[in-house]
């Protein structure tokens, strides 16, 4: 039996990047050294991180004036090294869920940070639009895809945060949906993100910064903290996460090959639409998520409250029909679909056809 994989992550990868990595960890480019053991220093390494750096900027049409480096520690991490590089006087976030929660949470312990706006009261299930910016902050952050509560920001949404924003240097957390679509980098000081969803496996976060906001606060950052530091060590400065690395570098070269961003932003809207359309249908399912603010990566549904006692059976059929990952995160219940990017639209009716044939039987 085939199986789907929906996890919100770790999550899928296509199967080539998985079977290359494979390779690579058995003999590493022929070198005779598994890809687990050889040096980050060794000359055929570094051509690894140079092309990854270079997918991603060609990629996401990355202007001049930017760096990508890759580090480790989770998106957690640049919850703190964000603010310990930024935050002078005052920081500014949107609250739309957890991760925004806690990003929010890590900036106080550096400075003055101020909630602009939060959707909890609604149990993060749509993405508020009635606040101001303060134009007297170092900068504003935004999650633009909510895993938990299935919400995203939506380009006429972004649109309008670029509008809002003024001249404040805008930081957005794009883990979950990074290289799905289309994105003006020029935009954004810094992009960041845990690769795990859309990019490779976990390990490894991305940052893109724009230089020349760094060296602007008064505080000491320590070395490894200070984004200067892998910046011109070329996210070499100490033992990076090579295995991640090297993935994330084939995952690049596959979506390329498939049609850049562009071409995946197409396959995403109809894998999304696809799924939509039959929980919209579903006599038993409902979607939890604002119809406007709804994540093409993340999509949660709940059963409706006449059928809340067919849980526990939905997700055992699901499971025995090959659904892996469909159940929602431990904090809100229910069930959740992830289709990033390698998740194909072959999966996606897979779904569909489980969820019409659990109807049909009940």
């Amino acid at each position: 039996m085939k199986k789907y994989n929906f996890n919100a992550g770790p999550s899928i990868l296509p199967a080539e990047v998985i079977r290359q990595t494979a390779d690579a960890v058995l003999d590493f480019q022929g070198e005779g050294l598994s890809l687990l053991e050889i040096s980050h220093r060794a000359k055929y390494f570094q051509p690894v991180v140079d092309e990854a750096v270079a997918l991603m900027k060609e990629l996401l049409r990355i202007p001049d004036g930017y760096s990508v480096i890759f580090l480790g520690g989770g998106a957690s991490l640049q919850f703190c090294m964000v603010p310990f590089n930024l935050l002078e006087k005052k920081a500014a976030y949107l609250n739309t869920g957890v991760w925004a929660k806690k990003a929010l949470k890590e900036a106080k312990g550096f400075g003055e940070a101020v909630e602009v706006a939060s959707s909890a009261d609604a149990n993060f299930t749509f993405i508020p639009t009635d606040y101001e910016v303060p134009q007297d902050a170092d900068y504003f952050h935004i999650t633009t895809n909510n895993t938990i509560y299935g919400t995203e920001l939506s380009d006429s949404k972004l649109a309008d945060i670029y509008k809002k924003k003024g001249q404040v240097t805008l930081v957005a957390d794009m883990s979950s949906d990074i290289l799905s679509r289309p994105i003006d980098v020029s935009k954004y000081g810094i992009i960041y993100g845990g690769a795990q969803k859309n990019l490779a496996p976990a390990g490894v976060t991305f940052v893109i910064i724009k230089n020349d906001i760094l060296g602007k606060v008064s505080r000491h950052i320590p070395t490894m903290l200070d984004y200067r530091t892998h910046i011109d060590g070329g996210s070499l400065f100490n033992t990076p996460p090579v295995l991640p690395i090297y993935s994330a570098m084939l995952t690049l070269r596959w979506l390329k090959q498939n049609g850049g961003v562009e071409a995946a932003e197409k396959r995403n809207i109809e894998k999304a639409a696809t799924l939509y359309d039959c929980i919209d249908h579903s006599k038993i399912f409902v979607g939890t998520a604002k119809e406007e603010d709804r994540s093409r990566m993340n999509l949660c549904f709940v059963l409706k409250p006449e059928y809340q006692d067919l849980q526990d059976d939905f997700f055992k059929f699901a499971s025995e029909k090959g659904m892996v990952g469909v159940k929602g995160h431990r904090s809100v219940g229910g069930f959740r679909a992830s289709l990033y990017n390698a998740m194909d639209i072959e999966g996606v009716r897979a779904l569909v056809e489980c969820i019409k044939e659990y109807e049909r039987k009940l």
